[in-house]
């Protein structure tokens, strides 16, 4: 479903920015936490090196246990995933002032890396909802294709569809900054919300 694609997109972007503005690193995107990694290690800044390494590793481990639900639970893995994620949301909420930067950035690392493994797909095309960049490139590429007449019949729609996650992605991200700034104690609210509302989608539709 389309409507599931957009709101775990801004879902994505929403604890991105969390991350960054609270802890200094990035809860999706890996690319960007493995080049800050990389580049404070080849100035000799252990320190601050190693700042980017442990979201990397929940990202890594989160991607296992993820791979194993789909295998183990098939058809509920969806379902289980997302409760996954609201409660380890809910309780880095919760401890937010008593957890230290280390757990709360493990936990949503843990939780992005579930989601871009068990939803892949937005009406049959393959898709991330914690990243824009192969959003943007197929989204580029087919409306470009349908521009010089080569794309197949729907390309224009699902061009629409990925710029939209990409949009989605851009405005969680918005509405995660502004509130972690202004409601820090309570805004990993907003994504358990949009979650609970992912699972009640998907549920009554009977694809999870």
């Amino acid at each position: 479903m389309a409507q599931v694609a957009l709101l775990l997109a801004s879902t994505g972007g929403y604890l991105d920015a969390y991350t960054w503005i609270i802890h200094g690193v990035m809860a999706n995107a890996q690319t960007a936490n493995l080049v800050l990694l990389w580049v404070y290690c080849t100035v000799g800044n252990w320190e601050e090196a190693l700042h980017f390494l442990p979201p990397i590793i929940a990202f890594i481990v989160g991607i296992i246990v993820a791979s194993w639900l789909r295998r183990a639970a098939v058809k509920r893995a969806s379902a289980i995933s997302i409760l996954v994620e609201i409660a380890l949301l809910v309780t880095v909420g919760i401890l937010h002032n008593r957890l230290p930067d280390l757990a709360g950035t493990l936990g949503i690392s843990f939780v992005a890396a579930m989601q871009t493994v068990v939803f892949t797909k937005v009406e049959g095309a393959t898709y991330s909802s914690v990243m824009i960049t192969g959003n943007l490139r197929q989204a580029v590429e087919g409306l470009f294709a349908a521009a010089s007449g080569g794309g197949q019949p729907g390309m224009v729609r699902r061009s629409g569809i990925f710029a939209g996650v990409c949009v989605a992605f851009g405005a969680g991200a918005a509405i995660g900054a502004f509130a972690t700034k202004g409601i820090p104690d309570v805004a990993l609210g907003l994504p358990v919300v949009a979650l609970l509302i992912v699972l009640l989608r998907c549920e009554v539709r009977g694809e999870v």
